[in-house]
């Protein structure tokens, strides 16, 4: 036995040399004599498509990963949204669809390497650019700047999250094979390099000195300018039409030497509500996709609106949803929020089937590089469970004590969302006519003090609805002591634009007339908790004398025939609102306004064997029969025939 222990330690030592001589032959870099990446010193091009794994529940994960795969991409680029994770100042979340080590995990396991997108900003689309509401709590915080207060609280996320990740780098074993720091930087109008220098010395701390490390703009020079940094590889982002030699050459002007890279390569185009589904042709984007590879470039896919004079957003190779109130907004000399549906054509559907455009794409791969073996993954099977007829339940203003069980805050003029630490959905502030008004008297709000919707209430009557950028007055008239109600949506907040500080509520104070209104009582609304401990289905009937019109909620049941499929939901003749089902926030439909006009539901919520829960929140006005429909494809306005 004791001849045995020194055999055994030089086993153990030899087994340890081993493995650290395999990670040392593990590496990614840049190759600036031959203008390439070398992966383990071999001339390697990534051929990459976006996910989110924020917009997709993780029981599909696997299914649209592998379909990615099987299109003959080799890599995944993922974003990871601060505010998905840090939900409140020092609470953290990374748990079932948020648990980013399970789906990184995922990747690896299928193959696929990963080039990540930490942020601390990603754009997206996604609610505030994945900033955290809460950083707004701060007083004079400024964004995306050497901020003191900004920075602190980088620091503290990344101290969380880039331990998470470096294990899987790698050139520690892992597959994560570079990492993006920002996002389109040179877009802000900040153009902070003090801050870009700060990022950059927390993440060689964190992550080490091996990880490429590297920046995403667009090909403008002004953009490069600002969003470059020495030490940090800097890549362009164009889509198709765009000239593929002249947007090189933009990178060229910054990285002279080094491989060519579309790190977003946009497929397809962006829908905001009010606007028209739009669409872009398969060929056209396979077209761009083979002139970029056959210059050898490294390429990532995305979906983007890409227009003359507009913004590049980052959207996706499969897109998902934005479930809840994770949707952002647009700021483009008005506020522009964006739909539930992150479908935006992509090659894999928001149910992520694929498309004609993902074959097409899948056929210039094939010209350049060996597909996977095999078939590709079919479509996830669809069902239409039909009409489901739902009754009132009650106005919301009647149930405000169980959707703010604290009670209200008292103020004299009205105070933001930020203010009272609400990150998102809706809040009531309410008042009374301090006189008379027997004729038509003007309700209105400052310029761009409503953000982003209010629903307007008089003695619990619904009168209209103010919003940004739209009608901000309506006409009143009743009695002092009449009670005055304004429901406030947030509808997203901006992710992409000058500035991402976007304040919700009431900014500013209504006033009659031109008097200013005061006294205000506020009700900060935790619907979603309440409908995810069951309410109002596990609460006693409510009995509502009003009508159809104004904020209500509506509950219905139904029952699968044995399966849990995918379906989408159909709201003919309602208006706007939220649906949940069996808790689960689906988000925002908006038929009256369109183009999305119907939901997703993922078959992973229902219920087998047991009724599944309906809970709507309409807010302007229910029809007569109020009912759902559930089909087994999705439908838009303006392109399937439906019309408003």
């Amino acid at each position: 036995a004791t001849m045995a222990l020194p055999a055994l330690a030089l086993l153990l030592a030899a087994r340890l040399l081993h493995t650290q001589a395999s990670l040392s032959a593990r590496s990614f870099q840049l190759d600036y004599e031959h203008n390439c990446f070398r992966k383990d010193g071999v001339p390697f091009r990534y051929i990459s498509g976006s996910i989110h794994y924020a917009r997709v529940p993780r029981p599909a994960w696997r299914d649209r990963l592998l379909k990615m795969y099987m299109s003959g991409l080799n890599t995944v680029q993922v974003y990871v949204p601060w505010n998905y994770h840090e939900t409140l100042p020092g609470v953290y979340d990374f748990t079932g669809n948020r648990d980013v080590e399970a789906f990184l995990d995922l990747t690896a396991e299928l193959g696929l390497l990963v080039i990540l997108r930490p942020g601390p900003y990603i754009c997206a689309e996604w609610e505030m650019g994945g900033l955290p509401a809460w950083l707004l709590w701060k007083p004079d915080i400024n964004l995306r700047t050497s901020n003191l207060a900004y920075l602190a609280a980088v620091d503290s996320w990344l101290h969380i999250l880039l331990p998470k990740i470096k294990p899987r780098l790698y050139q520690q074993g892992g597959n994560i094979i570079s990492v993006q720091v920002e996002n389109e930087y040179g877009s802000y109008y900040a153009c902070d390099y003090g801050y870009l220098r700060h990022l950059l010395s927390s993440f060689r701390a964190l992550l080490g000195s091996e990880v490429l490390l590297f920046t995403t703009d667009s090909a403008r020079a002004e953009e490069l300018r600002c969003g470059t940094l020495q030490g940090l590889y800097a890549t362009v982002d164009f889509g198709p039409g765009s000239n593929v030699t002249e947007a090189f050459g933009a990178q060229r002007c910054v990285e002279p030497k080094g491989p060519l890279v579309n790190s977003e390569y946009y497929t397809g185009w962006l829908d905001y509500w009010g606007e028209a589904h739009a669409s872009t042709s398969a060929a056209w984007v396979a077209q761009g996709l083979e002139d970029m590879l056959q210059l050898g470039a490294s390429i990532n896919m995305q979906v983007v609106s890409w227009q003359r004079a507009q913004p590049p957003g980052e959207y996706m190779f499969h897109g998902g949803t934005n479930f809840a109130y994770w949707s952002g907004a647009d700021y483009k000399n008005q506020y522009k929020p964006v739909t539930t549906s992150y479908d935006y054509d992509a090659p894999l559907s928001e149910a992520g089937d694929p498309t004609e455009k993902l074959f097409a794409i899948r056929t210039v791969i094939s010209k350049f590089q060996p597909l996977p073996v095999g078939p590709m993954p079919p479509a996830t099977p669809k069902y239409a469970y039909g009409w489901v007829a739902l009754r009132k339940y009650a106005d919301l203003l009647d149930v405000l004590d169980v959707l703010c069980p604290f009670g209200p805050i008292q103020s004299q003029f009205p105070l933001t969302f930020e203010a009272l630490k609400q990150v998102h959905g809706f809040v009531v502030y309410h008042t009374q006519l301090p006189w008379d008004v027997p004729d038509p008297a003007t309700l209105s709000a400052p310029p761009h003090s409503i953000c982003d919707c209010g629903y307007v209430m008089l003695q619990k009557e619904y009168q209209g609805t103010l919003e940004r950028d739209g009608q901000t007055t309506l006409n009143v008239t009743g009695r002092a002591g009449d009670t005055l109600d304004i429901l406030l949506e947030n509808m997203g907040r901006i992710s992409f634009g000058a500035n991402t500080s976007d304040f919700k509520g009431l900014l500013g104070n209504l006033s009659l007339n031109s008097r200013p209104l005061s006294n205000w009582l506020i009700y900060p609304l935790a619907i979603d908790t309440a409908v995810q401990q069951g309410w109002p289905h596990t609460a006693l009937p409510k009995s509502s004398s009003r009508g159809r019109v104004g904020p209500a909620f509506y509950t219905g049941t139904f029952e699968t025939p044995g399966i849990a499929w995918d379906t989408f939901v159909k709201f003919p003749g309602w208006s706007k609102g939220l649906l949940w089902i069996n808790g689960f926030n689906l988000g925002r439909y908006w038929t009256r306004r369109g183009p999305q006009q119907t939901l997703f539901v993922p078959g992973s919520v229902l219920r087998v064997g047991h009724p599944n829960n309906i809970t709507v929140l309409e807010l302007e006005g229910a029809p007569p029969t109020p009912v759902l429909l559930f089909l087994d494809q999705p439908v838009y306005n303006r392109t399937l025939g439906y019309s408003t």
